[in-house]
């Protein structure tokens, strides 16, 4: 059955295969569909990263602030 899906072959550490087979059971989904969630949630967490860094960045001192009307103009 053809997919417009990109498909990735990866080899899991025992310890990651089991838990991602307990949690898919528990929440009763595919392994594969729960593998997806997690990673998307991982990327979630990583662009939070990102965006937290360059947030911290920017706070300074003499940091000027800007309505949210302005800067949506």
């Amino acid at each position: 059955m053809p997919t417009s899906k990109k498909r990735i072959n990866i080899s899991l550490p025992e310890d990651i295969e089991n838990i991602i087979e307990m949690l898919s059971n528990r929440d009763d989904v595919p392994q594969a569909t729960k593998a997806l969630h997690l990673i998307q949630l991982a990327i979630e967490i990583d662009e939070d990263e990102v965006w937290n860094a360059m947030a911290e960045k920017r706070d300074t001192k003499n940091a000027s602030f800007i309505s949210h009307k302005k800067v949506w103009e």
